[in-house]
């Protein structure tokens, strides 16, 4: 392999922003979709509850096709692969922007996740090979910090744009700022390789895609007409069983593409499981929280927008004290404290009205923020304090696939929750009030308390070459 500037020793700082690229366009898309979704429902004459399809097909998208990038990053190079991952988020985000049905709509954000399905884990995973572990937490924090700009600028610029423009320009924006990740990454990117000795496992690739997908499509599409009574139970059963299947299988091989026996390190499960709790809850945020300032409260986009960007203004500057708070206190009092102040925070969520002055909302938002991503930056670290270089890609795969399968479900569950809040109410199916997102906001917040559970048990020098927390 000829090596390049982009091949020699970079600062710690360089390459997390050069992958940072990617995370604020992956960002950025997402925080202003869910600013334009009542927009987007309204053009297409659907109802805005059902354009989770649009938020969830890109999540199953990521979740299928995320097992792949580790391996196609060894097999192929980091790099090559990163601006690959690019172009296809380009070309699928222009088709976006070209929709004109829900269901070219939904179509076109799947290919959208196989994009962001190769680049976003294939950047992490050059972080991770290129830094010290003692850097860790640092690195992570540069990694964030830009990425943390694309959902303060996406609820403005979504509702900016949904309000004087068309909602169509929220996609296509994507074009320059992807062109400008290909470029940084060509001149700074090294093209890393690891281990691509292990053929892959294509026959546990199949059944993990497919049991993933059919199962979480099931529950998505639960409770509407789209299939006859028993079809969403029956995909989710289907899904279930071949999940199980897989487990079965992974458990016989020697290189399953999601190795389930990384779970038996303890921080590493901590942040799979507890971790997956709280993504669950926060998973549902995104997409209760536009369509309760719009809808509940009666707030145009742009109203909106300017309202929802304070939750990333908080995270931003939560990043340049997490280092010291996880060195102070560890990783097991940080994960188990702040997942029960996260879950009070989101219960919270769901006493807003309308009545509320806007600024006393905006305040709430940063604080949610702030808590918000101290655990989001706690759980990311953890997850790679005691894993070795030779398995960090299967690592990276599977937290990736466990992050996009819980935040997809924590965005049915909050449809599902609006779908029943407004049946037993005996609303229409198009009719949602203020009460409905404070039902789904209390019922979520119940669920970081068991992710607490899961933090507790860690012991009380867990990942300590990370944190530099030493106890007593």
């Amino acid at each position: 392999m000829t090596e390049n500037a982009a091949d020699r020793p970079q600062p710690i700082w360089l390459i997390p922003l050069v992958v940072a690229t990617a995370l604020f366009m992956e960002n950025m898309d997402s925080s202003a979709i869910g600013t334009a979704l009542p927009a987007i429902a309204r053009d297409l004459q659907e109802d805005p509850v059902i354009l989770k399809l649009a938020l969830t097909s890109y999540l199953l998208s990521l979740a299928i096709f995320i097992p792949i990038s580790g391996w196609c990053a060894d097999r192929f190079g980091a790099r090559p692969v990163f601006q690959t991952a690019i172009a296809v988020f380009i070309v699928s985000s222009v088709a976006c922007g070209s929709a004109g049905s829900l269901w070219h709509l939904i179509i076109a954000r799947a290919l959208q996740g196989v994009g962001g399905a190769m680049m976003v884990p294939v950047g992490r995973l050059i972080v991770l090979r290129a830094v010290p572990k003692a850097q860790l937490v640092s690195a992570l924090a540069y990694l964030s910090i830009p990425a943390l700009i694309g959902p303060m600028v996406g609820p403005l610029l979504g509702g900016f744009i949904t309000t004087y423009f068309d909602w169509r320009w929220i996609f296509w924006i994507n074009v320059p700022v992807g062109l400008l990740g290909i470029t940084l990454a060509n001149l700074y990117m090294p093209n890393v390789r690891g281990d691509a000795d292990d053929k892959l496992d294509w026959p546990g690739f199949a059944l993990a895609g497919l049991g993933i997908s059919t199962m979480i499509f099931g529950f998505t599409v639960a409770g509407r007409d789209f299939l006859p009574s028993p079809g969403p139970y029956l995909l989710m059963l289907f899904g279930a069983l071949v999940s199980a299947i897989y487990i079965w299988r992974a458990r016989r091989i020697t290189n399953p593409v999601l190795d389930l026996r990384l779970l038996n390190i303890p921080t590493f499960r901590t942040s799979i499981l507890g971790g997956g709790l709280f993504r669950l809850g926060m998973g549902a945020v995104p997409f209760l929280l536009p369509l309760m300032l719009q809808i509940g409260f009666g707030l145009n986009p742009l109203q909106s927008g300017m309202i929802t960007f304070a939750s990333a203004l908080g995270a931003l500057l939560m990043k340049t004290t997490a280092s010291p708070i996880l060195s102070r206190f560890g990783f097991r009092t940080v994960l188990t404290g702040n997942a029960l102040i996260c879950s009070l925070v989101l219960a919270l969520y769901g006493t807003l009205t309308a009545a509320l002055p806007h600024l006393l909302i905006v305040a709430f938002l940063i604080m949610a923020g702030f808590f918000r991503s101290l655990q989001f930056t706690s759980l990311n670290a953890v997850a790679y304090a005691d894993i070795d270089h030779k398995t960090m890609s299967r690592a990276t795969a599977l937290v990736a696939v466990a992050q996009q399968l819980f935040l997809s479900a924590g965005v049915a569950i909050a449809a599902l929750l609006l779908e029943l809040s407004r049946s037993l109410r005996g609303a229409s199916a198009h009719e949602l009030i203020a009460s409905d997102f404070s039902f789904a906001f209390f019922t979520v917040a119940s669920v970081g308390v068991i992710a607490a559970l899961f933090h507790s048990r860690l012991p009380a020098d867990a990942g300590a070459t990370v944190s530099g927390h030493r106890p007593g």
